[in-house]
């Protein structure tokens, strides 16, 4: 961390020789002065003593009240407005994103991923968000209203705003959201509102699952004299490829990055981690340095690089913070705790199975910094002759004599009599089924919503409001790894069987 020092011209200086804001003398200063003059023509040598002290007294206190002063003042969240990305088509978590946005998926039982960098806002004191959709953005929009605008969390003099791919006049207005930066760039005019008083951008994704205090990463950001800080992690060879990775110096400052590289690209990125605070040993193991696709601007550096430094750039990732590496002040700021991009059926699988993990990687349960989510009023969870081993089971659910290993299940789950659920993620349902309802879908030869009778399931997703019957196995005992089943209301991806959200499968079905 740079460390920061007055010099006799009155101007900060950093230890990172980056010039401040001016720093003005405090009246206390000023008085001191007096103090001292008045001393010099008193020929009370007692009193010339005393005024002396009161001098350095007042000098001290003004000094340890200007410095309060700016460290408040990079703290400042009024002046810090987020950007939250919607993401794309979702192509990779298909086909849980078939009719939802990507930040609208549910994890961890009761949330959605948009419930976690919106609530890192809300711990962090930032309340003015801005989330940008343009995919299947129905069920996020209606959530977002829910928890942050309608009788959810309030944000006082700040808000919270949806603002939806749109076409304007002209040319170029005809076209959507051609990538994050362009998504950005479409929007621009909000963040030129002078009464909106904006000094710095975060731009955040709605995918990702972490824990983060927005605010030690702007004040990092402001201290250092950054145009533009990254937020990273250090990260191993298997996983280096899928991100974009970052060379820096011994400060932290940003020399190159390269988006996505492989081969040859890909070992010239590796770089001596010790200098992000690793050990020898975790460095050796962690050579990479990946960005979270978090970052934070300088508002007018931002607003420059989108309208005039690189108006046809249409991402962040892949074209602008590259490009501007050689040109800007780019600084990297290390964030070595858990993070996960939940970009993948696979990762979304494996991140929630980890919440059962004790302890897990990551917790919901932090009283300090709550992930908020919307206010459904549901009940307890009825749970009858039930044996649960390492799972989560969220409210609302009825279970009834069943087995329930190493699996997390959803708000508003059925799960009846001899059921085996085994290392799966059941994302519950939107509604319940009175028991004349059951009954008279029964009388039809229709399945009510929930898992039937004797069914046995194993390594599967099982998206909302599904209807699984009696005596259904479902375990992919061959390995097939990709498969698309839309007819039978399945799918396999990456070798996890996805159950489609208000699909059927009926009784005696073997998967």
């Amino acid at each position: 961390m740079a460390v920061t020092t007055l010099s006799a011209t009155g101007h900060c200086r950093g230890t990172d020789g980056f010039s401040r804001s001016p720093v003005k003398f405090c009246n206390g200063e000023l008085m001191g002065k007096k103090l001292h003059i008045a001393s010099l023509q008193q020929k009370n040598k007692s009193n010339a003593i005393m005024s002396t002290i009161s001098m350095s007294l007042t000098a001290d206190i003004a000094g340890e009240s200007k410095v309060a002063d700016l460290e408040s003042e990079k703290r400042d969240a009024k002046t810090v407005v987020a950007i939250i990305l919607g993401g794309g088509a979702g192509t990779r978590l298909f086909p849980l994103t078939k009719r939802r946005a990507k930040p609208a998926v549910p994890i961890g039982g009761a949330y959605r991923l948009i419930d976690v960098p919106m609530s890192n806002c809300i711990n962090s004191g930032i309340n003015k968000v801005y989330i940008l959709t343009q995919f299947n953005s129905a069920s996020l929009n209606r959530h977002i209203a829910r928890a942050y605008n309608f009788g959810g969390v309030t944000f006082g003099d700040g808000y919270v705003e949806v603002l939806a791919a749109t076409q304007t006049p002209g040319e170029a207005g005809k076209n959507w959201f051609q990538g994050t930066a362009d998504a950005v760039r479409q929007f621009h005019w909000l963040f030129e509102d002078p009464s909106k008083d904006i000094d710095d951008v975060l731009i955040l994704s709605g995918d990702h699952l972490y824990r983060m205090d927005y605010m030690d990463f702007v004040q990092d950001h402001r201290q250092s004299g950054a145009d533009i800080t990254i937020s990273c992690l250090p990260i191993d060879e298997s996983r280096a490829s899928d991100f974009g990775l970052m060379k820096i110096d011994n400060k932290g400052r940003v020399l190159s990055f390269s988006e996505k590289p492989k081969g040859n690209d890909l070992k010239g990125m590796a770089v001596d981690t010790t200098v992000l605070g690793l050990s020898q040993e975790e460095a050796e193991k962690k050579p990479y340095i990946a960005s979270m696709g978090v970052y934070v601007f300088k508002k007018e550096i931002l607003l420059n690089l989108l309208r005039w430094r690189f108006p046809t750039a249409n991402d962040f990732g892949s074209e602008i913070i590259p490009a501007s590496a050689k040109e800007f002040f780019i600084k990297a700021f290390l964030f070595n705790d858990y993070w996960e991009d939940i970009g993948t059926i696979r990762s979304f699988f494996e991140a929630n199975l980890a919440l059962t993990e004790h302890p897990p990687r990551f917790s919901f349960y932090d009283a300090k910094k709550p992930i908020y989510t919307s206010r459904r009023n549901l009940p307890p969870s009825k749970i009858d002759n039930c044996k649960i081993v390492d799972s989560i089971v969220s409210h609302g659910s009825f279970l009834t004599d069943c087995l329930v290993e190493h699996s997390v299940v959803g708000i508003r789950s059925r799960i009846n009599s001899k059921v085996h659920l085994k290392d799966t993620v059941m994302l519950g349902a939107d509604y319940y089924e009175t028991d004349s309802e059951v009954a008279y879908a029964l009388a039809k030869g229709k399945l009510p919503v929930g898992i039937g009778e004797n069914s046995r399931i194993k390594e599967c997703i099982i998206d909302k409001n599904a209807r699984i019957g009696k005596n259904v196995v479902i375990e992919n005992s061959e390995g097939v790894q990709e498969a698309d089943r839309t007819a039978e209301g399945f799918y396999i991806r990456s070798g996890v069987t996805v159950i489609l959200r208000n699909s059927t499968i009926k009784d005696g079905t073997v998967i």
